[in-house]
């Protein structure tokens, strides 16, 4: 089969990039053609025979008079629909397989797609993972300005995301954001897609409020390759590795002023996090000396006050023989057997976290978890991909 990936990033940047580079050898390693389509970035490891992507959108940086197109371009993007187009034409899928999409391609590219499949006459499935709340949430997270859970635009009144600033305590963007939002679900674009795996059954039961979404959804976590535990003695303390933001719940790190914790990161919060008396804050770390680091730990923490699903972060983790304490929140309950491989305390309860680091301090369990960590197994590539090619060819 002729697969074609579509993100908008196609560069090492998240959990979404290390989901479609794998996938996509794993797809090579078993006969299929793979392409992909996205933004060019001078980090861009992947490619289609034409060489064609859209342009670099940064939010965060670029010049000013750039910028000034964004708010149109980020509804709809002319320039994602006409290169994607001539993808498609020159590798002809028989597999759309698309990513995060929003703000830098935009729903253009769904367009596109069916206009192709249109166009050839034969059947070419339309697949999109969902990695996070993108079809039903403005900014993606059930999260206002406040760093609340908030699920007041589920159901399809968006307004509430103008009305509260939603998308970075902004009201241009909260309006974007809005208008984007309301467009394509008048328009009913998204029931051209076919099927919405969804990585965690709390992602799958949100997106099933939806009547468009409700027959479309199925729900499976995502894959993760086997990992070579380090030969080395567990050592006494707590770890965070992951980003420094608010949603993360690093904030509960900084108010458990009597735990000392161990911290591989960088983000929004780093400031904050050096600065702090209880925190050893390594810098970001990554292959064996973060695999390392994780193997070596008493646990882990994995604080989130928002929708978490299926995090690579608490899966390695487990696989490292690691035990995490994590928020019961979001799918973060799917990947934690209490009491088994670790311990799920109240999301944003500090009290609560600090009693379950304590709790690990008895030896015995901590060793018991230790073990039962390392004979936990999640899904892998290869039954991830036998799951995958009946949605393919169905």
């Amino acid at each position: 089969m002729k697969i074609l990936i579509i993100n908008k990033f196609l560069h090492p940047n998240g959990g979404s990039e290390t989901y479609i580079f794998r996938l996509g050898d794993y797809l090579k390693s078993v006969g299929h053609e793979v392409q992909y389509f996205g933004m060019e970035h001078e980090g861009r490891c992947v490619s289609n025979d034409l060489d064609l992507y859209t342009e670099n959108m940064d939010f965060h940086g670029g010049s000013k008079l750039k910028k000034l197109t964004y708010p149109v371009k980020t509804i709809y993007s002319r320039d994602a629909k006409k290169k994607l187009t001539a993808v498609l034409n020159n590798f002809q899928p028989d597999v759309i397989h698309i990513n995060n999409f929003n703000y830098q391609l935009t729903p253009s590219i769904i367009y596109a797609s069916q206009k192709y499949r249109r166009k050839i006459k034969k059947k070419v499935n339309i697949v999109f993972t969902a990695h996070d709340y993108q079809l039903l949430c403005p900014n993606h997270m059930f999260f206002d300005m406040n760093d609340n859970i908030c699920e007041k635009c589920l159901g399809g009144n968006f307004k509430n995301c103008a009305k509260n600033n939603c998308i970075h305590s902004s009201k241009a963007k909260s309006i974007i954001g809005t208008a984007e939002a309301t467009l394509y679900k008048r328009l009913r674009t998204y029931k051209y897609i076919d099927t919405i795996i969804c990585c965690s059954e709390f992602l799958k039961e949100k997106m099933d409020t939806n009547p468009l979404f409700k027959n479309k959804t199925v729900a499976i976590h995502n894959f993760i390759d086997k990992i070579d535990v380090p030969k080395c003695q567990k050592q006494d303390y707590v770890l965070y590795f992951g980003r420094f933001s608010k949603e993360k719940g690093v904030n509960l790190l900084l108010e458990a002023k009597d735990i000392n914790f161990v911290c591989a990161g960088k983000g929004e919060l780093e400031e904050e996090m050096n600065a702090a008396e209880n925190i050893t804050n390594l810098g970001f770390k990554s292959g064996y000396e973060l695999r390392e680091l994780i193997a070596k730990a008493k646990c882990s923490v994995y604080p989130s006050i928002w929708y978490e699903n299926c995090p690579y972060s608490v899966m390695e983790s487990i696989m490292l023989g690691t035990p995490v304490i994590g928020a019961n929140i979001g799918g973060l309950p799917e990947l934690i057997e209490n009491e088994r491989t670790g311990l799920l305390f109240e999301s944003g309860n500090v009290d609560a976290l600090k009693n379950a680091i304590e709790k690990l301090q008895d030896d015995s369990l901590a060793d018991r978890m230790h073990k039962n960590c390392l004979t936990k197994s999640f899904i892998s590539v290869e039954q991830y991909y036998e799951k995958l090619i009946k949605i393919y060819t169905q």
